[in-house]
């Protein structure tokens, strides 16, 4: 049996995560077990669920947590390719309780899959979260190819000076990836180090960070959104890429074009 049987919501939002999960090894962003997805799924715990026993010892986080008491999480597993858990996301990850001390988890379904080892950079992300009131639940990192690739040269890595070219190469993109992108120099997969980077650049007002020369880290209210935001702007990471390869530099929107796009959608930048 599964704790998905017969709770059609839950079973909705895992659903949500292995479509994703589909989608970033099909596009080429989840080689091997590249990348992680962990999803606050406290909304969809009944008392049934609360009631369960742990199936395996606590495990200890590294962080202390105030803001995730009681919380649930779906997380994936270590280890687990993102395209195994396309197809069987109970069996490539696992969902897990943090405990009253904030401090340590247990996992209480369906299987004792260890999640990623970056677990705790994502619950420190996702106790900021609750702690500013914010709506976000999701985080997904994944390696996007061409933004990855614009990490490479230093001239990308200053404030906003991605955020400006990429919304300038198609209007879908400050329309959807309204926030733009943040940065966050090279740090150690992992460490505390990146999660907190990974935390003030949110605070500076960013949906999705970008890790120098490793990846993209994305928030947002679910993980198809947060898909949706690392999507557009990889887009128009491959149109300034494409016109480079053709030989010109792109001219890309105006600022007085982009000023517009904000009136049209009111747009926060």
């Amino acid at each position: 049996m599964s704790i998905l049987d017969k709770r059609p919501a839950l079973a909705a939002e895992i659903d949500r995560v292995a479509e994703v999960a589909g989608y970033l090894w099909e596009k080429g962003w989840a080689e091997r077990n590249g990348g992680n997805i962990t999803v606050n799924i406290t909304e969809f715990i009944d008392k049934d669920i609360e009631a369960m026993p742990a199936i395996t010892e606590p495990k200890e986080i590294g962080f202390y947590l105030p803001g995730l008491e009681g919380c649930y999480f779906y997380c994936k597993g270590t280890n687990r390719r993102m395209r195994d858990l396309a197809r069987k996301p109970m069996e490539n990850g696992s969902i897990i309780r943090i405990l009253p001390d904030c401090t340590s988890y247990v996992i209480i379904a369906d299987h004792d899959i260890a999640p990623t080892s970056e677990l705790p950079s994502h619950l420190a992300v996702h106790n900021h979260l609750i702690e500013r009131k914010s709506p976000y639940k999701a985080c997904v990192h994944t390696h996007p190819i061409e933004l990855v690739a614009l990490t490479h040269n230093n001239n990308w890595l200053r404030r906003d000076v991605a955020t400006k070219v990429l919304w300038s190469m198609i209007p879908e993109t400050k329309a959807f990836a309204p926030k733009g992108v943040g940065i966050v120099p090279y740090m150690p997969p992992g460490s505390k180090e990146l999660a907190e980077a990974t935390i003030r650049t949110i605070d500076f007002d960013y949906d999705v960070v970008l890790w120098e020369k490793h990846g993209v880290f994305a928030v947002d209210t679910d993980v198809m959104s947060a898909f949706d935001q690392i999507d557009v702007l990889n887009k128009s990471a491959q149109i300034y890429i494409a016109a480079r390869n053709m030989g010109f530099i792109p001219d890309g929107l105006s600022e007085a074009q982009m000023r517009e796009i904000s009136r049209l959608f009111n747009l926060p930048k």
